[in-house]
């Protein structure tokens, strides 16, 4: 038997020795050839051994597979750039069809299965038959075509045409009756093949041999699946002609119902009609795709087959798009309803859209809070509902005077506010514990603006771990509020303007009395800079000439100035409470409200108010669009007025002081000076003038600004331009030089009562310690200091200097004294000696100053320097003290 293999092998082989690509049924042949022919035959033709590992069935063995069939190509497809960045459009597929996609390479018999008792036995089946008792042996018999199965020692069987249960019995009782003393045992080893066509829209019609027992679905599966165009709800099996079942595939993909994959006989034909009605149905349901229906149903079957909807889907204003008299209509149905009023039509695309992600029905919580977020809404619900507690709702540094309900007054998105005090609505107090509508904000502040305000406080109150975690509520904010708040309100961006921080030296800033502006980092995270910010921009927004900015103003002695919104039903006690309360400097007989009243022409009306009656009858007192507010001083009220000394006093420091009261008054508290005062260079600095001269520095830069844009500076500049780099270091520096504020004062002349200076708050007195040298700076070889010698001229000390430079000015060497004033030498002759009115004193300093006529490319940095000693003399002075 192996060598008649051989022989045919051999001659198929030959047939195809140039090129040779085996079949499977080459292959099935080769496998039964002994392994010292298969690798002789594999030299000879060059075929590959490893083949036959591939195909998953070890050699020399039998296959039991009918027929090998490949999956459906899937082919890669390359996207441009414009697909791959293209935006992603929901591609509805026809449902079902992916079930044929991944189906097996080799169709295998499944002999794991029960062979069912009324399994017709035909030619091809092979028997399994085992003897146990006095003999013990096992057979594999093939049913021949004859259907008889030859059992050695036995007659022939004829076993064709019995049903599975009867050929075993006829098997075991012929065993039973020949052979005495055995017993035998009868199966199923392997199937017979049968042929059936496979025909209609699927994507391999034709005739195939697959194992007895297989289905429809297996059927489909050996012709790789329905293509798009088939039915996949009207698979019919045909036998004799006549349709003998109908599968839906639909019931097993949706129900897991296979009650109609019946088993095929041979010469079944299986036929895929085209497909008939289809829906598409899109959007938020759990398995959108484009269904195919049978004329009786309805869309509640659709519906069925797509899953259901998911959650959020907008089902009163469904979208239905329908080709109707060749062009395309929409129609609107309702299906939230139990009865839909809809009837599918071939075509028609179904959209269920999302529908709003507004929340509705809920209040929303935010501030400085224990638990910010959104609340459930219910009718008649008020402020003490929503916060019953102000110690466990709210954090330490809640403001409990003043917070806001923001609420949406129509449905443009317009905004409308109303104020509260937290512990009045605790109280239950009508005015207060408002009712709270659907969508409504709930604004809480903090009573601090400065955030190192809240840390210390909270630093204070923390005794334990838990209570520290207060701290990390703050982050709630940063994580939920602000998003929520501005989405509500709409985004603006305010941010504040950061003054760049000055250097000075330290003697400087002591006596300037510098006060830095908050940055938008330092206001605390409830502040009501950071939390009114958004909502004042939103209501300039929504103002236009019928309706006004609710906005007022409120100045003068509140703890916090500023613009708030006017709230519904403003009066002044509430305009009080949104500053954050009067001032115990705070005028209460009389203050002033500014009101804009608008007719034919605008008019401005000023209305004086008494704050006790405002306060006992705060309906009587409203306040109006664009109200501004003025809370006076009590008249001759002393603030706290302070001056500080420094430097040679006995007892220097910071100073209270009464109006009108002089610097003599200041010293004389103060013990006086020491004796090693040096009260001819004392520095007197004003904060007030420090303003003015930083505004005038700051014109001057931009006029020099203005002027280099217009022309050179000199005629050495003409040939060497400044670069724009050059030229702006320049303004740059020169807008660096700080402003000291210093005012000249003759102190030994104010000693001696012969002048007086009254004191303002923030005045700085320095008295140096004496001195006994002479400085000379500018343009001289060494800028040094030299010991005071009173036989020397400012000759003298200029050529102990190493004398001028060439870019040296003799004509405009001048000196300042050590009290800030200046004085030139005689213009007859700069360095006379003899002249009584210069003469110098320790502590002075000589300055050389530029000539212009020098001024070129390279000493551009000299000139920045000759602008800073001409506006900076008091800083000059300092320098030398």
């Amino acid at each position: 038997m192996r060598n008649l293999l051989w022989i045919c092998f051999v001659i198929l082989l030959g047939a195809n020795a140039q090129a040779f690509t085996p079949t499977p049924q080459q292959i099935e042949q080769f496998k039964k050839l002994p392994k010292a022919q298969q690798q002789a035959l594999a030299k000879q033709y060059g075929f590959d051994l490893s083949i036959l590992e591939k195909s998953g069935v070890p050699q020399g063995k039998e296959s039991t597979d009918v027929e090998v069939i490949q999956p459906l190509p899937v082919e890669e497809q390359k996207q441009t750039p414009e697909e791959k960045f293209k935006p992603v459009i929901e591609d509805i597929k026809p449902f079902g069809y992916e079930l044929f996609a991944n189906q097996p390479q080799v169709m295998q018999q499944n002999l794991s299965i029960s062979i069912p008792d009324n399994y017709m036995v035909s030619t091809g089946d092979e028997f399994q038959i085992s003897y146990y008792g006095k003999e013990n042996e096992t057979y594999q018999l093939e049913v021949d075509r004859e259907g008889r199965i030859l059992i050695p020692s036995l007659s022939p069987i004829n076993v064709a045409g019995l049903q599975f249960a009867e050929a075993k019995k006829l098997i075991l009782n012929k065993v039973k009756q020949e052979i005495i003393g055995v017993e035998a045992f009868a199966t199923l080893a392997k199937l017979r093949s049968m042929r059936v066509l496979v025909l209609g829209e699927v994507n391999k019609p034709g005739s195939f041999n697959i194992p007895a027992l297989s289905s429809i679905t297996q059927a489909l599966f050996a012709s790789e699946g329905i293509t798009e165009i088939g039915s996949l709800r009207n698979v019919q099996v045909k036998r004799s002609g006549k349709v003998v079942a109908t599968l839906d595939l639909y019931d097993l993909l949706t129900r897991g119902d296979s009650s109609n994959d019946i088993i095929l006989q041979a010469g079944d034909v299986v036929f895929v009609p085209p497909v008939g009605k289809q829906i598409s149905i899109s959007g938020l349901v759990k398995r959108p795709a484009l269904f195919e229906l049978k004329e009786s149903e309805s869309v509640k079957e659709l519906l069925y087959f797509s899953g259901g909807f998911k959650a959020g889907a907008q089902l009163k204003k469904t979208i239905i798009e329908r080709y109707s008299n060749g062009s395309k209509t929409v129609l609107t149905k309702d299906f939230s309803s139990e009865k839909i009023d809809y009837i599918p039509i071939n075509g028609d695309a179904i959209k269920i859209r999302a529908a709003s992600t507004q929340l509705n029905n809920i209040v929303t919580l935010m501030g400085a809070v224990s638990f910010p977020g959104h609340y459930e809404w219910k009718e008649g619900k008020r402020i003490s509902d929503l916060i019953p507690s102000l110690r466990n709702d709210l954090l330490p540094y809640a403001d409990f005077n003043y917070s806001l309900i923001i609420r949406e007054a129509n449905l443009e998105g317009e905004i409308e506010i109303h104020q509260f005090s937290l512990s009045q609505a605790l109280k239950r107090n009508p005015a207060n514990d408002l009712e709270i509508k659907p969508r409504d904000t709930v604004v809480i502040f903090s009573r601090f603006e400065e955030k190192k305000d809240e840390v210390k406080l909270l630093a204070d109150l923390a005794m334990t771990q838990q209570e520290l975690d207060e701290k990390a509520k703050v982050e709630l904010w940063n994580k939920f509020e602000n998003k929520e708040f501005l989405k509500f309100i709409g985004e603006f961006d305010d941010v504040l303007e950061e003054e760049p921080t000055e250097k000075v030296d330290s003697l400087t800033k002591l006596l300037s009395g510098q006060r830095k502006e908050l940055s938008d980092d330092e206001y605390a995270t409830f502040s009501r800079k950071r939390l009114l910010t958004p909502i004042i921009m939103k209501l300039k927004d929504q103002a236009n000439v019928l309706n006004p900015a609710k906005l007022f103003g409120i100045s003068g002695k509140v703890k916090y100035e500023g613009v708030y919104p006017l709230a519904n039903n403003m009066n002044v006690e509430k305009a009080l409470s949104a500053a954050g309360g009067l001032l115990e400097s705070a005028y209460l007989n009389n203050a002033e409200i500014t009101r804009i009243t608008k007719g034919e022409h605008a008019a401005v009306e000023h209305i004086s108010v008494d704050l006790q009656n405002a306060t006992r009858l705060p309906d009587e007192y409203p306040i109006f669009s664009k109200d501004s507010i003025n809370i006076f001083p009590t008249p001759n009220w002393q603030e706290e007025l302070t001056v500080n000394l420094y430097g040679e006093v006995r007892f220097p420091g910071s100073y209270s002081i009464k109006r009108g009261e002089s610097i003599i008054s200041v010293l004389k508290r103060a013990g006086g000076l020491t004796e090693y005062a040096f009260a001819e260079g004392a520095i007197f600095t004003r904060e007030a003038i420090r303003v003015q001269e930083r505004n005038q520095l700051r014109k001057l830069s931009e006029d020099l600004r203005r002027e280099i844009a217009s022309k050179s500076f000199s005629n050495s500049v003409t040939n060497n331009t400044l670069s724009y780099d050059e030229t702006n270091k320049l303004l740059n520096d020169l807008s660096e030089v700080q402003a000291l504020g210093r005012l000249v004062v003759n102190l030994p002349m104010m000693l001696s009562g012969k002048q007086n200076l009254e004191l303002e708050s923030g005045d700085a007195l320095y008295v140096p310690a004496k001195l006994s040298t002479v400085s000379v700076i500018g343009e001289v070889n060494v800028a040094t200091s030299h010991l005071y010698d009173a036989n020397l001229s400012v000759e003298d000390y200029l050529n102990l200097s190493g004398g001028l430079k060439i870019r040296g000015d003799d004509s405009r060497v001048y000196v300042i004294k050590a009290n800030g004033s200046v004085y030139i030498p005689n213009q007859g002759n700069w360095f006379a000696a003899s002249s009584s009115a210069n003469h110098l004193e320790p502590g002075d300093t000589i300055v050389v100053p530029l000539n212009a006529d020098y001024l070129d490319k390279l000493t551009l940095w000299s000139t920045a320097t000759q602008i800073v000693y001409q506006l900076g003399l008091a800083a000059a002075a300092i320098s030398s003290l």
